[in-house]
């Protein structure tokens, strides 16, 4: 029986003709004549004034904090229900994580959570695009605006996603991209801080390359120029190979983006009905990008059990995300119930551009029979 993987990258002989003129042009490093045709791309794009391409969305987003003036001490607000790397930034800066549950029908940061935490020394809050659903900007906006916090969009999972009509990436000061390969576009790895503000973006590509300006514009001043080195910065650099299957996927995005939101569709028909799973709840005034799919398990239902007997038929899936505040590194006391529950009911199963619609029906069938065989006798 052949397996449906739960991602797979949909990378092709476009992409690879673009890596091939990038090895013809002896500039496959980070900040050859690429990795700025992208940035520009990606400005226009998102209808920003700064884009910034990095080797990955934590690398944007440690480069956002310290744009911003993050210092060590200070607090910053973040979203519980997802991949722990807005967190693992505050860290990087010696600031300090402060959890805000989500809303348990999209598992989207709860604004109310947000604004029940800022104390003194709250400085920002980072919100996260939930497998690829925007959270609420317009009350996330109204909130740090009245209490003078910087708001970071971590949309790592949401290209391709709006809200209320604005493209996810350009729903906050201050965005960041992933391109990871289960991503709605991707080169393996790589990422993007976005901007509203040049002066921000400059300072983010001055540290994204140890604190120097970009050796390939430097090299083609007459002379010897030798860079100062202005700022401790990082080697975050995003090189001239992925920038260039980046530009190649940027112009198939919508694509592989109506794909996705077919395959969404196709689960929505299937699944509808079954009372043992909850399918994701898309509000109204946005539009999901469908990085990932996840059904919510009734509590009687054993998810390991279910996992087990998927993967057995050939059939990939995960747990979901992740409830940050429970990770041992953090080390808290605090509690976000709603994020809990999520974490440990969630099943993530295959969504990505190249799924088949027969394979979808397979996935259906299984995941339907999987869930009466483990649930409890004595649901209630």
């Amino acid at each position: 029986m052949d397996t449906i993987p739960l991602v797979h990258a949909s990378l092709g002989e476009q992409e690879l003709a673009a890596v091939a003129e990038v090895f013809r042009s002896g500039w496959p490093a980070g900040q050859g004549p690429r990795g700025p045709a992208l940035e520009r791309e990606l400005a226009e794009r998102f209808g920003v004034d700064g884009a910034v391409a990095v080797s990955n969305c934590g690398a944007a987003l440690h480069l956002a904090l310290l744009a911003l003036g993050v210092r060590p001490g200070d607090e910053v607000i973040v979203a519980d229900y997802t991949f722990p790397a807005p967190a693992h930034a505050v860290r990087y800066v010696d600031a300090v994580p402060v959890f805000a549950d989500v809303r348990a029908d999209t598992g989207t940061v709860d604004p109310q959570a947000v604004a029940d935490l800022i104390g003194p020394r709250t400085v920002g809050v980072i919100a996260v695009d939930t497998v690829g659903l925007p959270a609420d900007y317009a009350d996330l906006k109204s909130i740090t605006d009245r209490y003078g916090l910087f708001l970071v969009e971590d949309a790592a999972c949401a290209v391709g996603a709006t809200y209320q009509g604005r493209p996810a990436g350009a729903l906050a000061p201050v965005a960041c991209l992933s391109f990871h390969g289960r991503k709605g576009i991707t080169s393996g790895e790589g990422g993007a801080l976005l901007t509203t503000d040049p002066s921000l973006a400059a300072d983010a590509r001055l540290r994204s390359s140890f604190g120097i300006e970009s050796i390939f514009e430097q090299a083609r001043v007459i002379g010897l120029p030798i860079p100062e080195f202005t700022e401790i910065g990082y080697n975050y650099k995003l090189s001239d190979i992925a920038a260039a299957i980046l530009r190649v996927q940027l112009g198939r995005i919508d694509a592989l983006l109506d794909r996705r939101r077919a395959c969404a569709e196709r689960y929505r028909e299937l699944l509808t009905g079954e009372e043992l799973l909850t399918l994701p709840h898309v509000p109204t005034d946005r539009t999901h990008a469908w990085q990932s799919y996840l059904v919510t398990l009734d509590p009687s239902v054993d998810r390991a059990g279910v996992a087990a007997d998927l993967r057995a038929r050939g059939v990939g899936c995960g747990h979901g995300t992740w409830a940050c505040h429970l990770q041992p590194v953090y080390e808290t006391k605090q509690q976000c119930p709603v994020s809990a529950d999520l974490f440990q009911r969630t099943l993530a199963i295959p969504m990505h551009a190249e799924l088949g619609m027969n394979q979808i029906e397979r996935v259906a069938e299984t995941l339907r029979g999987s869930v009466r065989t483990h649930a409890s006798p004595h649901r209630t």
